[in-house]
C-alpha cells in the first residue's frame, strides 16, 4: 500500500508538491557510479512511500539522471507527479576525450557546457523532453548561474517566461547554492519557485534576513535541498564532505554540538536536519537525494519521525541555530 505525503502549491500555480521530493544527483553517479536496477528500485521505493516531486537536471551524470528518471516516471500516471529539471547547461561531446568525470561516475561521456542565452534554453529544453521521454516538464530552473547573471535574466528567463506564457511549462524557477542572486531574481522577475541547496540548514540560516522573507512577500515558494550540508549533518566525522568539500573542524565540532543536543531528546541527527527547513512558511518541499532503496526509506523515516517542541527551543537556548527560525 502506497503511503501519502502532504502536497503544498509552488507559488501561485497549479501545482502542488509533495513536502518531500527526490532528487537525482545520486542516481546519475555523483562520486559513486549507480547500476541502472539500483537506480530503478530506489526510484520505485520513493514512488512506495508517497513520494510525488522529481527533480533533476541534464548536469546531473551528464544525462543519464534524466534518462533513468524518464524510464522510470514513464510507467507512472503523468497526472500524479510534478517533474523538474534544468536549464543553463547543454551536454555536447568535448572535441578530445576527457576521461572519467570529475564528480559523476559511470556516465556518458558528454560534458555540460554553459549556456544561459535564450536559444541555449530553447535548445536545452528539447533535449531535456528526449531524455526524459516526455511531452512536459512542469517546473524548469536556471541552474546555477553564479558568474552569468547578465545573460540569465536578459536569456534564460525571457525563454522560461515565454515557455511558461504559451503553457509549455507551469513553472519558472532558478536553483543555486546561494540566497543572495535568487533574491535578485525575485526582484526582477517573475518567478514561481526557488530550488535553494544547503544554504536553509541546522548549520546556515542566513537567508532567514533577506530570501525567504521576500519569498513569503512575492508567493514564491522555496524548495530546499541539501539539507545534509554534502554529508556532514549525516555523519559529522573528520572527512565529512561540506559543501561539497572536506568539512573544516570548526564545523565538524558544531555539527557535533547540534547532534549531541538532538541525542539528549532521542532525536536522530538526520530527522532533525530534514524536518527543520520545511517550517518556515517560503518552504513548499526538501529535497533528499537516495542511493540506494534502504537509503530512501531512511530518509522518509527521518522526514516522518515525531520530534518534541524542547529539542528546537534547546538548540535555540544554545546558539546553535538562529532564535527567529520557524520550528512549528
Amino acid at each position: 500500500m502506497e503511503e501519502k505525503f502532504e502536497k503544498r502549491r509552488l507559488g501561485a500555480t497549479d501545482l502542488s508538491a509533495t513536502i518531500l521530493g527526490f532528487g537525482t544527483t545520486a542516481i546519475g553517479g555523483l562520486y559513486l557510479a549507480t547500476s541502472e536496477t539500483v537506480a530503478e528500485k530506489t526510484m520505485e521505493t520513493a514512488w512506495e512511500l508517497g513520494v510525488r516531486f522529481f527533480d533533476t537536471a541534464p548536469q546531473y551524470g551528464n544525462g543519464m539522471a534524466e534518462q533513468r528518471l524518464g524510464a522510470f516516471l514513464k510507467t507512472k500516471p503523468r497526472q500524479d507527479y510534478v517533474l523538474c529539471t534544468k536549464v543553463g547547461r547543454l551536454l555536447r561531446l568535448p572535441e578530445t576525450p576527457e576521461g572519467e568525470d570529475a564528480y559523476y561516475k559511470g556516465t556518458p561521456p558528454e560534458r555540460p557546457v554553459f549556456d544561459f542565452s535564450y536559444d541555449g534554453v530553447m535548445t536545452s529544453v528539447e533535449e531535456s523532453l528526449k531524455r526524459l521521454n516526455t511531452d512536459r516538464i512542469d517546473v524548469l530552473h536556471i541552474h546555477d548561474p553564479d558568474n552569468h547573471y547578465a545573460e540569465a535574466i536578459d536569456g534564460a528567463y525571457k525563454a522560461l517566461d515565454r515557455l511558461r506564457s504559451d503553457g509549455t511549462i507551469g513553472a519558472v524557477g532558478a536553483g543555486m547554492n546561494q540566497s543572495e542572486m535568487l533574491a535578485e531574481f525575485a526582484r526582477n522577475g517573475n518567478f514561481d519557485c526557488f530550488l535553494l541547496a544547503g544554504r536553509y540548514t541546522l548549520l546556515e540560516q542566513g537567508a532567514l534576513s533577506d530570501f525567504l522573507p521576500l519569498c513569503v512577500e512575492k508567493n514564491i515558494s522555496v524548495i530546499i535541498g541539501g539539507v545534509y550540508n554534502s554529508g556532514l549533518l549525516a555523519d559529522p566525522r573528520a572527512g565529512a564532505k561540506f559543501n561539497y568539500q572536506d568539512a573544516d573542524q570548526a564545523l565538524i565540532e558544531r555539527a557535533h554540538r547540534l547532534e549531541t543536543v538532538c541525542l539528549r531528546h532521542d532525536v536522530p541527527l538526520k530527522a532533525a536536519a530534514i524536518q527543520f527547513p520545511l517550517a518556515h512558511p517560503a518552504v513548499s518541499s526538501i529535497l533528499t537525494g537516495a542511493r540506494g532503496p534502504e537509503e530512501i526509506r531512511e530518509n522518509v523515516a527521518r522526514f516522518r519521525q515525531p520530534i518534541p517542541a524542547a529539542l528546537w527551543q534547546e538548540l535555540k537556548a544554545e546558539g546553535l541555530i538562529a532564535a527567529d527560525a520557524p520550528t512549528a
